[in-house]
């Protein structure tokens, strides 16, 4: 397990990092000029970078999963602290990919051009979706390790 626990965490830090990052860009960023020429260059590569890091996430996550013994009870009645703990950071993450796919069709979409106020809505929203639910997604990685 020792490897995949390491690149798991550096996956996390990358994904939540950035998360944050992006988050208090958005925050600051208010000026709608500085806007246009910061996030064409930004973006695309941050998307990327996020890919790659969600793609590490949900391999090393699925692996260890079955590595621990815990796929099997993640599907019966077991309803141990450590698997509902892990149903929930398991909801919690499928909510993330449908936001972030949510996201990044709507910025590769539409990098570099103005966008709707629909869009602006839904991507905007998805960001924060994501921003906030990684915080619960730490928690909840954080009590399972400390079950295991």
């Amino acid at each position: 397990m020792g490897i995949l626990i390491h690149l798991h965490l550096i996956a996390a830090i990358a994904w939540i990092g950035g998360s944050i990052f992006m988050f208090v860009l958005g925050v600051t960023l208010l000026d709608k000029e500085k806007q246009k020429q910061v996030y064409p260059h930004i973006g695309p590569i941050f998307g990327y970078f996020e890919i790659v890091s969600l793609v590490i996430l949900l391999t090393t996550g699925v692996i260890m999963i079955v590595n621990d013994g815990l796929y099997d009870l993640l599907f019966t009645s077991d309803n141990s602290l450590i698997v509902e703990t892990l149903r929930k950071k398991l909801v919690i993450v499928f909510i993330i990919i449908i936001a972030t796919v949510i996201h990044f069709i709507i910025a590769f979409k539409t990098n570099t051009k103005e966008r709707t106020k629909l869009q602006n809505i839904i991507s905007r929203g998805s960001s924060l979706v994501i921003f906030f639910l990684n915080l619960f997604v730490l928690h909840y990685a954080i009590m399972i390790r400390s079950m295991l």
